[in-house]
């Protein structure tokens, strides 16, 4: 369907306006903020060409790809900043009930410019759990989170750093001992952490990615198969029940035993990655707290995210990914709605 509309240009200036676009609200890419909204809830699920197809199917939308990309493209920016700390995200984190959880990871993704690294960062608050013993780790359930935050760039440690202080700040966490900071052992994490957090928050590194070290370490001297699993397990719940400096001093002790040369040299390695996390590493606390161990709630939101952008082998101009990111952003942490009534507004 056509509709005429009167448009007008300024002969002095070049400057050009159409008063019933502005009173529709479609912009310089001409498309209503309603088709926006659909246009980039259908994209967050299919690449930009089976978008086309689905909602020409599902709403008789006809709309071409690259016009797809192009409100994509337009509103990922205006997310990406609005996710940086607009005031219906600060109200609605202070409102939420539950103690707050940070996490951060990072997963590689086809660009123009080879492979890069696009950093992931989540805020969330979650209520606790019941208390459990460090044998039934694996089977508690934690509540789900009440509220969550997310936010994503291809930037360096210092300038992710810097948008971890940024919220940390406008969330009111500067010196909140109830904070968690939870992710796996890479170094400029714990770095940043150290620098931009509270001082009282409480750091604890993945069981899961520690789980694999145990688990790697056992494969070294004994190989595949039953063996090797019964005796990492093993060390999991000793470490978990112990705490890092009891478990590290015990495993230095198997070390200072050990006669076979391949066992020790595996032992050494394990010992050296736990030695980086030693005072990370409270789990029976955290357990009996009703707190997490463990960092799925980032790994989850990797997966998620990642599987988008490295959709049909996708290859990314970097600022276009960082754009399209926060719109996955946006949908993994349910804040759409939120989105929108502010656009409205």
């Amino acid at each position: 369907m056509n509709v005429p509309r009167r448009y007008y240009a300024c002969r002095a200036c070049g400057r050009t306006y159409s008063p019933w676009d502005q009173w529709a609200g479609v912009e310089d890419i001409q498309v209503t903020e309603h088709a926006r909204k659909l246009i980039v809830t259908v994209s967050t699920a299919w690449s930009f060409d089976r978008a086309s197809a689905k909602l020409a199917s599902l709403c008789t939308m006809r709309v071409s790809d690259d016009t797809i990309e192009r409100v994509c493209q337009d509103e990922g920016e205006r997310v990406r900043q609005w996710l940086r700390g607009a005031a219906e995200l600060v109200s609605s984190f202070a409102w939420a009930p539950g103690e707050p959880e940070f996490y951060s990871d990072g997963l590689k993704i086809n660009t123009t410019e080879g492979w890069r690294e696009i950093r992931l960062n989540l805020l969330q608050k979650r209520e606790r759990a019941m208390p459990a013993p460090p044998e039934k780790w694996r089977e508690r359930v934690l509540p789900e989170a009440s509220v969550r935050l997310a936010s994503c760039a291809m930037a360096d440690a210092r300038l992710t750093g810097a948008m971890w202080k940024r919220w940390s700040v406008l969330m009111g966490l500067e010196q909140s001992s109830e904070l968690s900071v939870l992710a796996d052992g890479a170094a400029w994490i714990w770095e940043q952490a150290r620098q931009r957090l509270s001082p009282q928050a409480q750091w604890c590194v993945d069981i899961y990615h520690v789980s694999e070290h145990l688990h790697g370490c056992a494969r070294e001297w004994l190989g595949e198969g039953e063996a090797a699993r019964s005796w990492a397990e093993e060390r999991v719940e000793e470490l978990i029940a112990q705490g890092g400096p009891k478990f590290i001093a015990a495993l230095e002790q198997r070390i200072g035993a050990c006669a076979d040369e391949r066992q020790r040299l595996a032992m050494e390695a394990l010992r050296t990655y736990l030695e980086g996390n030693r005072d990370r590493m409270w789990y029976a606390r955290r357990l009996a707290e009703g707190k997490t161990i463990g960092s799925g709630a980032i790994e989850g939101a990797c997966k998620k995210i990642g599987s988008r952008l490295k959709l049909n082998s996708a290859r990314w101009r970097p600022r276009r990914a960082e754009r399209f990111g926060a719109l996955l952003c946006l949908d993994y942490t349910d804040q759409s709605d939120t989105y929108w009534r502010s656009r409205a507004a």
